[in-house]
């Protein structure tokens, strides 16, 4: 239980960060790539296994490791086309509502118990996330025009978790996770590199120190949301879709929390019944 609160615990710290971006102006792009290489580097120092560095693209895991990195990078962007289109949103609640995904797979593949209390927590989560995560008083602004964009966002999040899930079962070894990360993160650090390069190129670089130190920042809490969620998936306690659930509403819960105590955000009384039904969920959920 311990990694699992740790897991929402790096991933609420994630968005505190995400919300001092806009503050101070960082550059989301160029400190995310930072994100990547602090993460990776983080991974390569915590690693104490007997794998040399140049054995690494030997490994089982290692295609799905650089696959995963891809997917990372080509997920960002397109959630930072989203917003730009549909707004912050619309982003949040394709990402959020995206653990149905693992939570199918988990019970459909590894044939995951299912009763009455999980069932109903899970749907109680579901709606417990769209109810905290729009803030708007009119709903979600989805157009017909472009909707394949959040379609997108809420596809590849939900194979991302389920790729983490399917790779640790089938390809990690006990002392293999810091290594894994370290060749997901750095895949996405090297793509995001040559993204960067090519803004270079076309002269649209400008470099500025407080981007690095804003990727910093957000590397740390990174690497631990994803090596804790990890060691959570591990553990005999939950399964994986009582812990992806329990993971993704605690972080919706906890982040909102986040936003009015700190960021003195406003909500509206769908906010506040969202963040109810979240607890009532987690309750649920566990008990199965």
């Amino acid at each position: 239980m311990i990694y699992l609160l740790l897991s929402i615990a790096s991933s609420s710290i994630i968005f505190v960060v995400f919300k001092l971006f806009s503050r101070f102006k960082i550059n989301t792009l160029h400190a995310i790539v930072v994100n990547y290489i602090t993460a990776s580097t983080l991974g390569f120092l915590l690693y104490q296994g007997g794998v040399a560095a140049s054995s690494i693209p030997q490994q089982d895991w290692f295609f799905n490791a650089v696959a995963l990195g891809f997917l990372f990078i080509l997920i960002f962007n397109l959630m930072a086309l989203t917003t730009q289109r549909s707004g912050l949103s619309v982003v949040s609640v394709a990402t959020k509502m995206s653990v149905v995904i693992p939570i199918l797979f988990g019970i459909l593949y590894y044939k995951e118990s299912l009763g009455i209390f999980k069932v109903s927590g899970i749907i109680i989560a579901l709606i417990a996330v769209y109810l905290a995560s729009v803030k708007s008083k009119d709903g979600i602004p989805f157009k017909k025009t472009t909707l394949i964009l959040p379609a997108l966002v809420f596809l590849g999040s939900g194979i991302i978790d389920i790729s983490i899930k399917y790779i640790e079962g089938k390809y990690l070894n006990t002392g293999d996770l810091p290594i894994f990360l370290t060749s997901v993160f750095g895949t996405a650090g090297a793509v995001g590199f040559l993204i960067i390069g090519s803004q270079m190129l076309r002269k649209r670089f400008t470099f500025d120190a407080k981007n690095i130190l804003a990727g910093i920042c957000l590397g740390i809490p990174n690497y631990g949301s994803m090596y804790f969620l990890v060691k959570a998936l591990r553990h005999d306690t939950f399964d994986s879709s009582t812990i992806f659930t329990i993971n993704n509403v605690g972080i919706v819960m906890i982040s909102t929390l986040i936003g009015i105590t700190v960021f003195t955000e406003k909500l509206q009384l769908k906010n506040w019944i969202g963040i109810a039904l979240a607890v009532i969920s987690i309750i649920l959920v566990s008990l199965s």
